[in-house]
């Protein structure tokens, strides 16, 4: 039911807020047993001994032993009580942890020093034992002081160009993702350059066309609106100006956007222009994923874990085939 949107803005939110709840939600759980993929650089390996420091992971550290405790030494780390499985190179340990992951010998999988192709071939291949009826997704979540409440970006790191069918698993993954942060009917707004259905425009079809599969069942735990524009997204005064009469418009916790081009440069935008910050992770394979970035501060590397924690615990939704 279409509601009237409130011409009062909500109040902005300290810088970090929204990642310290999520430390304080996942603090309270046990550690999740993480397998450590490749951490042969002092930045990786801090990220995962000081998320282990916090309680937050206990990781199975896997690499070549001379470079990983090389880089321990080069940023002052002890390893010493931590589990180091020794393998040849990255290719190896990439597969090793999905092994111990298949096996529920690990709960999820943070990325290290390798390239994220690398880690996800190794994923998605077919004897992973990790693949689910699911495509997998990256969801951001970002912390951004001019807003009110987190928000999660999708997808803006892994799937290029994707298809209806994809946008759809895409969807569900970050309605999914809210869940498990406690968000019970997250509002999703399907990201265009304009908020009205235009045949010429390959998005605004595809974000009608998800509308409707969450109508039928197909999409289910958020109410979706779209195709909506960013500013009429997250501006209740913008929707508005354009007379959008929505309960999502202007409240989104979730955008969508079309392709990994935009949602990059969305995400980036935010990160370096609004001083955002984030948690990362891969949604839709059996365990999740980090994908933490070397340019990641530690604030950004605790909370993906933290969100990893929450998300281990969360049973994905059912929805119509």
């Amino acid at each position: 039911m279409a509601v009237e949107p409130s011409a009062c803005p909500e109040p902005s939110s300290p810088a970090g807020t929204q990642l310290q709840r999520l430390l304080r939600m996942a603090e309270v759980q046990p550690p999740l047993r993480t397998a450590v993929v490749h951490p042969v650089d002092a930045l990786s390996l801090t990220g995962a001994v000081e998320a282990a420091r916090r309680g937050l992971i206990d990781p199975i550290l896997i690499g070549p032993m001379a470079r990983v405790r090389a880089a321990a030494q080069a940023g002052g780390l002890d390893i010493s009580g931590l589990e180091l499985i020794d393998v040849e190179h990255s290719h190896n340990a990439a597969a090793r942890a999905c092994e111990l992951a298949a096996r529920g010998e690990a709960a999820a999988i943070m990325k290290g020093a390798l390239h994220t192709d690398e880690l996800l071939e190794a994923v998605v291949a077919a004897q992973s034992g990790l693949r689910t009826d699911r495509r997998m997704s990256h969801v951001f979540v970002l912390d951004v002081p001019s807003y009110p409440r987190p928000l999660l970006v999708s997808d803006a790191a892994l799937n290029i160009a994707p298809d209806l069918a994809t946008k759809r698993d895409i969807v569900q993954n970050a309605i999914d993702c809210a869940h498990a942060m406690d968000i019970p009917d997250p509002k999703v707004a399907i990201l265009s350059a304009v908020e009205t259905v235009n045949p010429n425009m390959v998005s605004t079809l595809d974000a009608a066309a998800l509308c409707k599969m969450a109508d039928r069942g197909q999409i289910v735990g958020g109410r979706l609106d779209g195709p909506l524009a960013f500013d009429n997204a997250i501006s209740v005064e913008a929707a508005e100006a354009k007379g959008i009469r929505s309960a999502v418009a202007g409240r989104a916790d979730i955008l969508i956007v079309p392709d990994i081009e935009s949602g990059n440069m969305l995400a980036k935008q935010l990160f370096y222009l609004s001083n955002a910050q984030s948690a990362g992770i891969i949604m839709g394979a059996r365990v999740p994923i980090m994908l933490t970035s070397r340019s990641d501060p530690e604030a950004s590397r605790l909370a993906s874990c933290a969100l990893a924690i929450l998300v281990s615990q969360h049973k994905p939704a059912k929805y119509l085939r």
